[in-house]
């Protein structure tokens, strides 16, 4: 009958067609049968029943298979944005990326204030009343008195670092020891701290930076009896050891030195600025309105170096520096300054690192903290090493060295509190030192430092 409608070769394709529909569904009929095997025929009892479940396998099958292809496709989205980003915005190696693309200054193209050159470099207006404005404000805010104890003055450790990173990698790690080092003995000894990382003033970069800060900073914080200044390359050693404050009733000013080297040799050492006391007074103001005319960088800087080479024993050849600036001004102003200045060598207000370290060992096995001075130092001073820049006046792996030495010696005393210490003097790991134990209260750590009476102090409100 199709041989009469079609010709030949469309009839044959048509019978092909219906053979491989009838096989077609044949075979959806053994489907049929081996999916109700596997499912359990007559277990729901009705062929509508098989169906759904039969729906149900298959959009099971389809969620199984539904987060791999959702992660696939993620995976392929992110690397096509991660290539993105490395080609816009860079790699996401932190070791790899240059940092000097994003040390620029926010304000680029903004002229700074400029000082008439003609006029005598100043830290500020002058002030003649400091005494006064401080006395009202203190009478006036009983709340915050500038004495906190009985011989307990209210201290102010004042440190910091550029505002740029390290010029080598290592560097700012060592910087964030030293402040941890410091947060470590203010919180022990009742003192507040304060970190800066801005230069308030570019004329006075290096070794004068800190003169502005001092200055803001008194004038800011009338309640300061006195601020405590302290190198970024200087650590407390000894935690234990408080300062004598009741010494320096009658004092203003207080460096580690020697009298008979600043006042009768000249010596450009014989005294050092890299930690000192100064006490909040119209004195300190003046003292530092003194001292600041030798440290605006440039022509000045450098001739008040010549200055100071010639006028001072010993000194080489380099462009002003604060500490003999001070020795100068002190050595030619005796009787102006020197009777509120006290140059302290009774203890290591600062330490020269090369003649302590190598005695850690010595001292830990003869002596105790709590001493200050030569047999246990409370500042060790690391000066020449020079652990954020580039170079140094000494070799950067005894430097490192002994920097590590100095920090593991304060944080041992630290340590010991909670039952831990450095497996050595060199060593980054610890070691446990006593048992735990189910009366935690009653343990005492071996300096009396979790609490100590210099810490037990009441600040008054009346």
């Amino acid at each position: 009958m199709l041989d009469r409608v079609l010709s030949p070769r469309r009839a044959r394709q048509f019978q092909r067609l219906i053979r491989n529909g009838k096989l077609t569904l044949l075979c959806l009929l053994l489907t049929v049968i081996v999916l109700r095997g596997n499912l359990g025929a007559g277990k729901f009892g009705t062929p509508e029943k098989d169906l759904d479940d039969i729906r149900e396998t298959f959009s099971y099958i389809r969620r199984r298979s539904e987060p791999r292809r959702v992660l696939e496709e993620a995976e392929t989205v992110q690397k096509s944005s991660s290539s993105s980003d490395s080609t816009e915005n860079g790699s996401n190696n932190y070791a790899e990326f240059d940092i000097r693309k994003i040390l620029k200054d926010e304000d680029d193209g903004v002229e700074e204030f400029k000082r008439d050159p003609s006029q005598p470099y100043s830290l500020g207006p002058k002030i003649s009343d400091w005494d006064q404005q401080r006395g009202g404000w203190l009478k006036n805010n009983p709340n915050f008195p500038n004495f906190i104890a009985p011989n307990k003055p209210r201290v102010l450790l004042v440190t910091g670092s550029s505002p740029k990173p390290c010029e080598n990698p290592v560097g700012d790690h060592y910087l964030l020891k030293s402040i941890k080092n410091k947060i470590d003995y203010c919180r022990l000894h009742g003192l507040e701290i304060f970190y800066n990382m801005a230069l308030l003033d570019a004329e006075m970069a290096g070794f004068w930076a800190k003169l502005p800060l001092i200055r803001k900073l008194l004038l800011s914080h009338p309640e300061v009896e006195f601020l405590w200044w302290m190198d970024s390359d200087a650590m407390f050693t000894d935690m234990v050891f408080e300062v004598p404050w009741e010494r320096y009733k009658d004092h203003n000013f207080v460096m580690h030195g020697w009298n008979e080297m600043v006042y009768d040799q000249k010596n450009w050492i014989g005294l050092n600025t890299g930690s000192f006391l100064l006490r909040n007074c119209q004195w300190s103001l003046d003292i530092l309105d003194t001292w600041a005319p030798m440290g605006p960088k440039g022509r000045i800087r450098e001739e008040a170096g010549k200055l100071l080479t010639r006028e001072l024993k010993d000194r080489p050849v380099f462009e002003a520096d604060d500490q003999s600036a001070m020795v100068y001004i002190l050595a030619t102003q005796k009787d102006k300054w020197g009777d509120k200045v006290y140059l302290e060598n009774a203890y290591y207000l600062h330490g020269y690192w090369g003649i302590l370290v190598d005695r850690y060992e010595e001292m830990i096995e003869n002596y105790h903290p709590g001493l200050g001075d030569h047999r246990w130092p409370l500042v060790t001073h690391f000066v020449g090493c020079k652990p954020c820049g580039k170079f140094g006046d000494y070799p950067v792996e005894r430097c490192l060295k002994q920097m590590d030495r100095a920090f593991n010696m304060g944080d041992n005393q630290i340590l010991q509190m909670y039952g831990f210490t450095h497996k050595t003097i060199a060593s980054r790991r610890v070691k446990r030192t006593r048992n735990e134990t189910s009366n935690p209260l009653e343990v005492q750590d071996e300096h009396g430092l979790l609490h100590p009476s210099f810490k037990a102090v009441k600040v008054s409100s009346s």
